[in-house]
């Protein structure tokens, strides 16, 4: 119980520090989990980011559970998740009442985010971008996600790669470092259909008991599961399950903002979205119901995970999709990150004060958010 409570505060730090979206979050993870606790090798981290890039739902949250499922079981992928998430769920509820007049200041911690991402960025491809061909595969995900960025062409990216890695690399004859995971395959079974069942019985039940609490739940359930390509994919399939009938566009796009300016994954719009419905307990409803299908994924795909990536072809091909993720990183870094973020000089000194702090100067990560924070307040209110 002693290791769960201690993922879960991990995890809660997490989630009160983590600003800037999915990439920043990585990256958050990154130092935290691999370089400060080294709960896990920077090899199985990026075999993580790959693997969660490739399921649908939110990338970021989907590594946070696996990681916590690695250290504690499922109990451990449910506190990496609730401690993750909780922080941004109870702001988005509360903002519901309270919504701000004025978040200038939060431009402090978009800069942050861009220092934590570069400096993943710079530890990632050391590990992973050893050869001119990964280097140019990288690249050429690169501009693929920036000349056509869609979710689809992430998918095609990281099946791509894979497919050239298996062509042109050498798999390590070594093997690959043991997963260890407390999870058996048969929960990883039971998870897997669960999440199936959910899907095809939903709407059947939606559409028998017409119930609006069962049809909330499902139709937040179908959003968070037919996602590819992080948190800002799902705004519009939120829009057209929700708006008009659930709320007005206006305290739709209020909400989007605000979830913007929180920390933590931006699945979370979903709990203000539950809150303006039904309140607290609406808030909390939706959060279940947009994460258990990521959560279910995650914990029936893991046990299996060992056994796949440990396959000759597997291995060439992940050398190919870890190249092809960090080309499709630092594209999410340049676009939406840098592009919303850097505006001026003024903005550009900041950031790279930041990371140097950060980079170079090796300060603890929630320094650096504290530094951010008062930057926002000082230069940006």
């Amino acid at each position: 119980m002693n290791r769960i409570l201690e993922i879960f505060i991990v995890a809660l730090k997490l989630g009160i520090t983590s600003f800037g979206g999915p990439t920043a979050h990585l990256g958050y993870f990154r130092e935290e989990y691999v370089e400060k606790r080294k709960w896990l090798s920077d090899k199985v981290y990026q075999d993580l980011v790959a693997l969660c890039q490739f399921l649908p739902g939110p990338a970021s949250s989907q590594v946070g559970m696996a990681i916590g499922m690695m250290r504690g079981g499922m109990l451990g992928g449910i506190a990496a998740f609730l401690g993750f998430t909780l922080p941004s769920v109870l702001i988005l509820i509360l903002a519901v009442r309270l919504m701000p007049d004025s978040i200038e200041w939060i431009q402090g911690l978009k800069l942050v985010a861009v220092a934590v991402v570069l400096h993943a960025l710079i530890g990632m491809a050391k590990g992973s971008l050893n050869s001119w061909q990964t280097v140019g595969l990288a690249l050429l995900a690169l501009l693929a996600c920036l000349y056509v960025p869609s979710a689809i062409t992430q998918i095609a990216i990281i099946v791509i790669s894979g497919i050239i890695g298996i062509l042109i690399f050498k798999a390590n004859h070594q093997p690959g470092e043991v997963l260890n995971l407390p999870v058996s395959r048969r929960t990883g079974t039971i998870c897997l259909g669960l999440l199936f069942i959910l899907l095809i019985g939903l709407p059947v039940f939606t559409n028998i008991l017409h119930n609006d609490w069962l049809t909330i739940f499902d139709k937040f359930y179908r959003s968070g599961l037919l996602v590819f390509g992080g948190g800002h994919v799902v705004l519009p399939l939120l829009e057209r399950e929700f708006v008009p009938m659930f709320l007005q566009p206006d305290d739709f796009l209020a909400g989007y903002g605000l979830a913007q300016a929180v920390p933590g994954p931006l699945f979370t719009f979903a709990s203000y979205i539950g809150a303006v419905i039904g309140g607290l307990w609406g808030g909390l409803f939706a959060m279940i119901a947009i994460f258990l299908p990521a959560f279910l994924l995650v914990a029936g795909c893991l046990p299996f995970w060992q056994q796949i990536r440990e396959k000759s072809l597997m291995r060439k091909a992940l050398i190919g999709i870890n190249a092809g993720v960090i080309g499709i990183l630092a594209a999410a870094w340049i676009h939406p990150i840098i592009s919303h973020t850097l505006f001026d000089i003024k903005d550009y000194f900041l950031f790279i004060l930041l990371f140097c702090c950060l980079h170079y100067f090796k300060l603890a990560p929630w320094i650096i958010v504290l530094m951010g924070l008062v930057i926002g307040l000082v230069f940006y209110r």
